[in-house]
């Protein structure tokens, strides 16, 4: 087995010896399952791109070079064909869509096989941790493997195999990835949605032009995130939005245009059928957050002297985009509701039985549209209904909120309760030290006052040190604090997320990577300024240089502390729940920077030498 990462940049020899170039990239046929490296594309002298036939030229290869069976005059340069991609180009360090796992994963590396002592075949892309140690160094890899087998804590590989791989790239849309290849027009458009979420906002808008009008409108239905679907939505024409909107559901497409500006909503609504207006328009009445806002407007009701044939036959007439049908509601000679009926009683009723003897019409759950959305839904898990009548003050029935709405509400509340905790739904790839930074930056005046106080106490310990010394000692403070939360969040919200074993956690080692390195890089840079600062005003370089070199040095033994911890965190949160003891996510955030804190202020006084050191 060899990899791409191994082979780009070693150099290629002809038959004479000669070096001709070296390994840029490698092409490969697509149609197959397990795709043949079929090109060579080399880097020659002056930068020159070459494209070779690997079957014709190329007699073996390792992972030092590549020996041709030619000598450099005999070569004859080749073009790529249209089933032919170049894997470094089109694949290394790209966005994909894992269609097994159903989830969009960045290619690391890419994993090869040797099939015989000069025919190459692509297995798969490497999308874990390992592929990224071995893109800084195939030695630094090895050195990670060892001492993680050693902590009985083994990296594996994360391979994707090549037929469950969806390219993204608009311009490659076109080609066939393999025989049994599942693209994105097999999945469920909810995990369409999931997937564009996760992409970068360029491939986003490219991968949704790809769908039809159906899978569009289904999609985005189902995103989390509405500002998200509206941004998407202002970038298409006016026309293929409005007619997206006509296929949508009208609480899902209410719900869509609230997100949009006023002319730009007020355009597409104009372009609509008056019929589909009209109700997202009703809809829009009602105030946010309520159970008139999130309710649909197709609802199967009939006459209470209607028969069990009359609702089969409407049923029947139904067209195939109506929301989905959970009961048929029945309405008295004044138009209030007054009773529901199942599928399963109108399954088994006779033909001419009456609507109203096989109903249920006794303490029916009814809704208002001004009440609550949240206290709307927990009814509907209270009572374990599938769909719940709205009416008005007259009973006269307005929409109804089914299930599939109700566990949004549900789901979105859950999230707010854990940002309340303390928990984060962020993204595991260390980006919040970035967003710390910025909240850093944002309450710079209450970091100031405590950065006083900690530079008071400096002074107090060490008196030779100076005021201003001692306050650019603790500029680096802030971010060794914000860092400790981080790492307390992340264990928080790992632990909620994945079970120990779970194969599609985030990697810990990962994430301690990447947060240790912004940390260090964000110490720095408020140390730099800090210093840059105190120079301007004091005039004295070399000791801003020592004091704002011991701050940052502390911050960084402090951060380095709070990422190694997250795995301690997360023992104590399931040695916890094992117990059924609760832990809350602000404590521990709490516990991290008290320690960080501490941490901070021990190496301080190692390196101001209060200890003799």
């Amino acid at each position: 087995m060899i990899y791409l990462s191994q082979m780009l940049g070693n150099p290629v020899y002809d038959l004479d010896g000669e070096k001709i170039g070296k390994v840029n990239d490698l092409g490969i046929a697509t149609g197959e399952v397990f795709p043949r490296v079929t090109a060579l594309a080399v880097e020659g002298p002056g930068k020159t791109p070459l494209m070779i036939s690997w079957r014709k030229y190329v007699d073996s290869f390792d992972d030092d070079k590549v020996q041709l069976k030619v000598v450099a005059t005999d070569i004859r340069f080749s073009y790529l064909q249209p089933n032919e991609v170049l894997v470094a180009r089109d694949l290394l360090n790209k966005q994909i869509v894992d269609t097994r796992g159903l989830r969009v994963v960045r290619v690391n590396d890419l994993k090869l096989s040797d099939t015989s002592s000069s025919q190459l075949r692509l297995l798969g892309a490497e999308v874990g941790v390992r592929g990224l140690l071995r893109s800084i160094s195939p030695g630094f890899e090895r050195v990670v493997l060892k001492i993680s087998r050693a902590l009985g804590k083994p990296i594996p590989e994360k391979i994707i195999a090549w037929n469950y791989m969806d390219l993204l790239d608009r311009d490659l849309s076109n080609v066939k990835l393999s025989v049994s290849h599942k693209t994105l027009d097999d999945m469920h458009p909810a995990d369409i949605a999931d997937i564009l979420e996760r992409l970068d906002p360029r491939l986003r808008g490219q991968v949704f032009a790809q769908l039809d009008d159906e899978q569009a409108s289904e999609t985005m239905a189902e995103f989390d995130d509405d500002a998200m679907a509206a941004e998407i939505m202002g970038d298409m024409e006016e026309t293929d939005a409005s007619r997206m909107l006509s296929e949508m559901d009208p609480d899902d497409a209410a719900e869509l245009v609230s997100e949009l500006d006023y002319d730009k909503a007020e355009k597409l609504l104009r372009l609509m059928g008056v019929k589909e207006q009209k109700a997202i328009r009703q809809l829009l009445g009602y105030r946010e957050d309520t159970a008139g806002r999130i309710m649909t407007s197709e609802v199967v009701s009939l006459p209470e002297d209607a028969t069990a044939a009359d609702a089969v036959e409407k049923l029947r007439n139904l067209e195939d985009d109506f929301e989905t049908v959970y009961y048929i509601y029945l309405t008295d000679e004044d138009g209030r509701l007054s009773g529901v009926v199942t599928l399963k009683a109108l399954a088994i009723a006779n033909p001419t039985d009456r609507l109203s003897a096989i109903a249920i019409d006794d303490d029916l759950i009814t809704a208002s549209p001004d009440e609550d959305q949240e206290d709307v839904a927990e009814d509907i898990a209270k009572y374990n209904l599938v769909a719940l009548p709205v009416v008005d003050d007259n009973k006269r029935l307005l929409g109804i909120v089914t299930v599939d709405d109700a566990l949004d509400v549900l789901e979105d509340e859950h999230a707010e309760d854990l940002r309340v905790a303390g928990a984060t739904t962020s993204d595991s790839d260390g980006h919040r030290s970035l967003e710390g930074l910025v909240w850093l930056m944002r309450n710079e005046a209450g970091f100031f006052f405590w950065m006083v106080g900690a530079a008071a106490l400096a002074t107090f310990f060490s008196p030779t040190l100076g005021a201003a010394n001692a306050l650019l000692l603790t500029t680096s403070l802030p971010v060794a604090v914000i860092a400790a939360s981080d790492a307390a969040s992340y264990a928080t919200s790992s632990f909620l997320e994945y079970d120990p074993d779970d194969e599609d956690a985030p990697s810990t080692l990962g994430f301690v990577l990447k947060g240790l390195g912004l940390g260090i890089v964000f110490s720095a840079l408020v140390g730099l300024v800090g210093m840059a600062l105190a120079t301007s005003a004091l005039g004295n370089a070399v000791g801003a240089l020592a004091a704002t070199s011991k701050g940052v040095s502390a911050a960084v033994v402090s951060i380095l502390i709070s990422f190694i911890s997250i795995p301690v965190y997360l023992t104590v949160l399931r040695k916890r729940d094992e117990k059924n003891l609760e832990t809350s996510g602000m404590t521990l955030s709490l516990v991290a920077m008290t320690i960080a804190l501490v941490v901070f202020a021990v190496v301080c006084c190692i390196l101001l030498g209060v200890w003799g050191a």
